[in-house]
C-alpha cells in the first residue's frame, strides 16, 4: 500500500507573532517552525497503516527551504521517502492553488491512499484536502478517527456532532482528512534520525508543475483582536438583575 501524507510546517504554538509591516501577515523571521500539529496526526496515522499493511509512505510538503527541517523529521519518524514543493511565498497560494500543486505532484505517484491533516494551524481553512480528492477524481471524507483496510477498500469512522459517529465504507484510492488527537504521537528515534539523512527527498518548483494559477481568494489584512471594556448597570430586583446578567452572558458574551 502506498500512502502520502501531506504536511505543512507553520509558526510554533508558543511563538509570540507580530504583525509584519505590510499588515497581510505576521513577522517569520525570528519565529520557530514545527510540523502542523493535525498533519502529525495524519503522519502517525500512515505511519500506523504502514506498519500493519507493508507499503511505503511518501510526505509530501509544500513550503520554502526551511520546511525540510520538518521534512526530515516526517523521514525521521518512518516515512520512506518525501516530495517538496518549493514554494517561498505560501501566502501567495490559496487552497485551490495549493491543491493544484499538490495534484501535479502526486500525478505519476499512483498512491492508494492520501492523507492530510484536518486543517492547518496557521490559516485555518480546512479546505485543501477536499479539493485535492476533487482534482485527483477521489472519494473523500473527513473527521476521521480510525481506518480500517478490508480487501480492497477501507472502512472508516468519522466523528460528527454531540459524540455521533458515522462508519463509512470507501473504495481504494481515496482520500481522508484525519482528526487531530486521534492517538499518540511518537517521537523520532535516534536510529531514525540517522536514516532520515540518506532518504530520498524529490525537490519540484511551482513552475516545474505549471503553476498554481490566479488565487481566487487574497488576504489584505490582519490584525489583533481589539480589545474594550464595558460597563452595564442591571436595575430591578435581584432577581430580576439577574435574569438580565444570564441573557446578557447568554445570547451577547455567549460564554453559557
Amino acid at each position: 500500500m502506498k500512502i502520502v501524507v501531506a504536511i505543512k510546517q507553520v509558526p510554533a504554538r508558543d511563538s509570540q507573532l507580530k504583525i509584519a509591516a505590510g499588515g497581510r501577515w505576521i513577522e517569520e523571521d525570528d519565529l520557530t517552525h514545527e510540523i502542523n500539529e493535525p498533519d502529525a496526526y495524519a503522519l502517525e496515522a500512515g505511519l500506523q497503516l504502514k506498519e500493519k499493511h507493508g507499503g511505503e509512505v511518501v510526505a509530501l510538503c509544500l513550503g520554502p527551504d526551511r520546511a525540510a527541517q520538518t521534512i526530515r523529521e516526517a523521514l525521521a519518524k518512518g516515512a520512506d521517502r518525501a516530495i517538496h514543493i518549493e514554494a517561498e511565498d505560501l501566502g501567495s497560494f490559496d487552497p485551490l492553488g495549493a491543491a493544484r500543486l499538490m495534484a501535479a505532484a502526486l500525478k505519476n505517484e499512483a498512491a492508494d491512499l492520501i492523507l492530510t491533516g484536518l486543517q492547518s494551524d496557521d490559516l485555518g481553512f480546512g479546505q485543501t484536502g477536499p479539493i485535492l480528492a476533487e482534482l485527483l477524481g477521489l472519494p473523500h471524507a473527513t473527521l476521521i478517527m480510525e481506518v480500517d483496510v478490508q480487501g480492497a477498500g477501507i472502512r472508516v469512522k468519522r466523528e460528527l456532532e454531540d459524540g455521533w459517529f458515522q462508519h463509512v465504507e470507501m473504495p481504494l484510492p481515496a482520500l481522508l482528512s484525519i482528526q487531530s488527537g486521534i492517538s499518540k504521537l511518537r517521537y523520532a528515534t535516534l536510529m531514525g534520525i540517522k536514516k532520515a539523512k540518506s532518504k530520498e527527498i524529490r525537490r519540484i518548483t511551482p513552475e516545474e508543475l505549471g503553476g498554481a494559477g490566479e488565487a481566487s481568494i487574497a488576504t489584505t489584512r490582519i490584525y489583533l483582536p481589539e480589545r474594550a471594556k464595558q460597563t452595564q448597570i442591571f436595575d430591578g430586583d435581584p432577581k430580576e438583575a439577574a435574569a438580565k446578567l444570564v441573557e446578557k452572558l447568554k445570547f451577547e458574551a455567549r460564554v453559557i
